[in-house]
């Protein structure tokens, strides 16, 4: 009976693994095709080969504990063009991994606020160990909604960081990550580095 239970549990547990492998993969292939349909975006179909990432890995999706901040005043986050956007700190987040404890901020663009397809959106912008060696040195970017905030807890999933589009090319106003979101761990999970030179976006 033991042996069955045993058996049980590991057919289910790859079952669950595979599962998340290919939601991922399906994930990051909605990703790519992104990159096609953006008028403004850096990269070509020809480019999309250059693009990479970590295996998927569940350990890397995270349920952190979230406080909702209040009376936060609005500020300019610098951007890699040397100008600013203005945001507002939404939340703290608190989550253990890799054995570590870690605490992030999570954002609200001032501008996509005003934009119903975009009013709950919250920006998680961070850099991590592997910067400059593994993944892109600037830090990279995850998307979450306000609306997953469920019994005071967030699912942050890493496997869904992403590149800024300053990682592909110069000329694009994106946010620089917060020396507050800057974790004393290697985030080996998500977009990697991409793998040709930097190109230069066209006026």
């Amino acid at each position: 009976m033991k042996i069955i239970t045993i058996l049980f549990l590991f057919i289910r547990f790859n079952s669950f693994a595979q599962s998340y492998s290919e939601q991922i993969t399906k994930h990051r292939e909605n990703y790519k095709n992104d990159f096609l349909k953006e008028s403004n975006s850096p990269l070509k179909e020809d480019d999309l080969k250059n693009l990479h990432f970590f295996d998927a890995d569940s350990t890397y999706n995270i349920l952190a504990d979230i406080e909702v901040l209040k009376n936060e005043k609005v500020f300019k986050m610098p951007t890699y063009d040397g100008t600013s956007k203005e945001f507002t700190r939404y939340a703290k987040i608190n989550f253990i991994l890799n054995g570590k404890n870690a605490q992030m901020t999570l954002y609200k663009s001032i501008a996509l606020a005003h934009n119903p397809k975009y009013k709950d959106l919250l920006f998680l912008p961070f850099t991590d160990e592997t910067n400059n060696k593994e993944t892109y040195g600037g830090g990279r970017y995850i998307d979450l909604s306000s609306k997953a905030i469920t019994d005071n807890k967030i699912e942050v999933d890493f496997n869904k960081a992403y590149n800024p589009y300053c990682a592909y090319s110069d000329g694009y106003r994106y946010p620089v990550p917060p020396e507050e979101n800057d974790l004393q761990i290697g985030i080996k999970a998500g977009e990697k580095l991409f793998t040709v030179k930097k190109k230069h976006k066209k006026q």
